[in-house]
């Protein structure tokens, strides 16, 4: 394969045309910050037009990571309507180009695009000619076709390119990418003046790009940096109302156990079925409701002590079914449990495990008060070796699809007197034990699946 190298006198070979194309390209470059726009305005103008310069067009971006050049975009010959030529009226030099999401997105999805941005270049193995190009900062383009060398550049020639130009896209010394074009249907030849043209045109393409992307890592950062802003001050915001939250419950318990301890002195002392013991007994069960979401919203506004230990799971489990047994009972609820062949070690707090398990089974009692059953199951089937998975269901129906997501979340309560806090709280265990919870339904209920690191 012949190779030819133009020199810098050639720079000077440029027509009025060509001139007020690259003053358009200029005005172009500046009007535009969006990398993907602007990288589909450089490939669309060097083919478009009623004589396009060359009928395909290829950009490869550089990754300094693997050393090597990654398809982005392939352009083929486009009619005169791919760009549109805004603000030529008043002068040929003042005018800039536009293109549509439209012609993009139909440029997108063109076998040669994809061709184009499944193929790599390794400048080291692949491709000596681009290698060549990119080492000495200058256009390249080959002879021929009867001379070409199917082996010199592998990749660009299963592209169908046998004849081509490659010219580097360079910025401040520093290689963006290259920039690949050939006139695959027509096989006509390369002119000095084209590939003078060609490495201006590369030239203001390479610094349009490198601003481009300063420009959104400037706004990456940028978002980033708001991000965390407002992170701290919801950090902030939330640390005031905890605190503000933990006085007010101390504030509050103290007179509704007052109020409670004499509404049920009242109940003990008032004669039956008569209306003032329905009242007490009001008293008594609201307070306790009360009591009861104070203590909830005490637990999840402070920070937690864990004492880790070494606990044996299965313990944990049937301690926590011992606790709801009566609860049990009283709804007509039966539990089957399928513990697995333990023993089954893991670093934590029992006594904060065991009320992950207990509020579980409670919540599960809550949903079925005509009775059901629960099934809980310890195996070790998690994609994870060290970690074992504990499952519950039920056969309380399940939770509405709609609201599965937001389970989780603080507050969120379908109970008429509830917190919202039980799974919020039991969620926040678990992450404090390295593990997790999830849920999901079943033909009969819910199903809630925990996973726990196992003790090495």
């Amino acid at each position: 394969m012949t190779e030819r190298r133009t020199n810098d006198s050639q720079e000077g070979n440029i027509n009025f045309t060509e001139l007020s194309l690259l003053y358009q390209f200029s005005n172009t470059l500046l009007s535009t910050i969006r990398l993907n726009k602007l990288t589909h305005l450089i490939l669309t103008a060097l083919t478009s037009g009623k004589t396009p310069f060359f009928e395909r067009a290829m950009l490869f971006l550089f990754n300094e990571r693997s050393g090597a050049l990654q398809g982005m975009l392939g352009v083929t010959k486009n009619s005169l309507e791919s760009l549109q030529l805004i603000g030529e009226q008043t002068s040929p030099l003042s005018g800039r180009w536009d293109i549509s999401d439209e012609v993009i997105a139909s440029q997108l999805k063109t076998d040669f695009c994809k061709r184009v941005k499944t193929t790599r270049i390794d400048m080291d193995d692949d491709c000596i000619f681009i290698k060549q190009a990119v080492s000495e900062k200058k256009i390249y383009f080959t002879g021929q076709p009867h001379n070409c060398q199917q082996s010199v550049c592998e990749p660009i020639n299963r592209l169908g390119a046998s004849i081509f130009a490659a010219v580097p896209l360079i910025s401040n010394e520093k290689l963006i990418g290259i920039i690949i074009v050939d006139n695959h249907c027509s096989s006509k030849p390369f002119s000095d003046d084209n590939t003078a043209f060609l490495q201006l045109f590369a030239n203001q393409a390479g610094m349009a790009m490198e601003n481009s992307m300063l420009y959104n890592q400037v706004q990456e950062a940028h978002s980033s940096l708001r991000t965390a802003r407002e992170q701290l001050i919801h950090g902030e915001r939330m640390a005031a109302i905890g605190e503000m939250a933990t006085n007010l419950v101390h504030e509050l318990k103290n007179p509704l156990i007052t109020i409670g301890g004499f509404a049920g002195r009242l109940v003990k002392a008032l004669p039956e079925n008569s209306r003032e013991l329905r009242y007490a007994e009001t008293i008594e069960r609201e307070t306790g409701h009360l009591e009861k979401m104070l203590t909830d919203i005490l637990a999840f506004s402070r920070k937690p002590t864990i004492c880790y230990n070494r606990c044996d799971l299965i313990q944990i489990i049937k301690d926590g079914l011992e606790g709801c047994t009566p609860t049990m009972e009283d709804h007509n609820i039966s539990v089957k449990s399928f513990l697995g062949e333990g023993p089954w070690t893991v670093i934590g707090d029992a006594q904060q495990l065991r009320q992950v398990f207990l509020n579980l089974l409670l919540n599960a009692a809550d949903a079925m008060p005509e009775g059901g059953s629960i099934k809980i199951k310890v195996q070790k089937n998690h994609p994870a070796a060290d970690y074992i998975t504990i499952s519950l269901a039920d056969t309380g129906g399940g939770v509405p699809a709609e609201i599965l997501h937001m389970i989780f979340n603080p507050f969120f309560t379908t109970k008429r007197h509830g917190t919202g806090l039980g799974l919020s709280i039991i969620k926040r265990i678990l992450q404090n034990h390295n593990g997790s919870i999830s849920v999901s339904n079943s033909d009969h209920g819910a199903i809630f699946t925990v996973n726990l690191p196992l003790s090495q």
